[in-house]
């Protein structure tokens, strides 16, 4: 049996005020406009809470600390560069690259297996642009190899700094390529003959 659609009732506007055929234009408009903006709500930043110790942090920074390639700051770079304890391989990246989202979790894997032995970190780019400048990225991602300066009295009377850039990598890496890198120029290791 064939249902002719216009010969059936509408649905009584008293039980539903928003249904389509009742409503104007203009109130259409504005409830497609109100849902929209109450949809893209679910997506805002999470905003920061304080803890019961008053420390301000939010979940991103939390999520970042237990990580064996933490994101840091232009100014925790820094101090990073002049109190050196461990080689330092630095993540140059953007959230909106997508060889950089690609490479992050085999940055993330070398990092756990050199743990204890180099330093891995994240510098996003797009958030700390002066720091980006003075390490001269211009592609992204962008890993540093940094060691340091074995001429402490150079370093001493401020003529060398404190760190020495061993490579520049400009591309994105697998996580066996990022490890031979760093054995190679942090311990001694051979020489990689292919990067992927």
């Amino acid at each position: 049996a064939t249902v002719d659609p216009t010969t059936l009732p509408l649905i009584s506007t008293s039980l539903h005020p928003f249904h389509p055929a009742t409503m104007s234009p203009q109130s259409l408009l504005l409830a497609i406009l109100a849902i929209a903006s109450y949809s893209a709500s679910a997506f805002a930043p999470v905003t920061p809470y304080t803890s019961k110790t008053s420390t301000t942090t939010t979940q991103l920074q939390m999520a970042e600390e237990i990580k064996a390639a933490p994101m840091v700051t232009g100014e925790q770079l820094e101090t990073m560069l002049q109190e050196w304890d461990t080689p330092l391989v630095v993540d140059a990246y953007a959230t909106w690259c997508g060889p950089c989202l690609l490479m992050s979790p085999e940055f993330e894997a070398a990092a756990k297996d050199l743990e204890g032995k180099v330093r891995f970190v994240k510098l996003d780019t797009d958030l700390e642009p002066q720091m980006a400048g003075r390490l001269g990225i211009m592609g992204l991602p962008t890993l540093l190899f940094l060691d340091k300066n074995d001429d402490m009295e150079a370093v001493e009377q401020g003529k060398a700094p404190m760190a020495v850039l061993k490579e520049r990598i400009e591309g994105a890496l697998r996580k066996d390529s990022i490890v031979d890198l760093a054995n190679y120029h942090f311990f001694g290791g051979p020489m990689p003959t292919q990067l992927s």
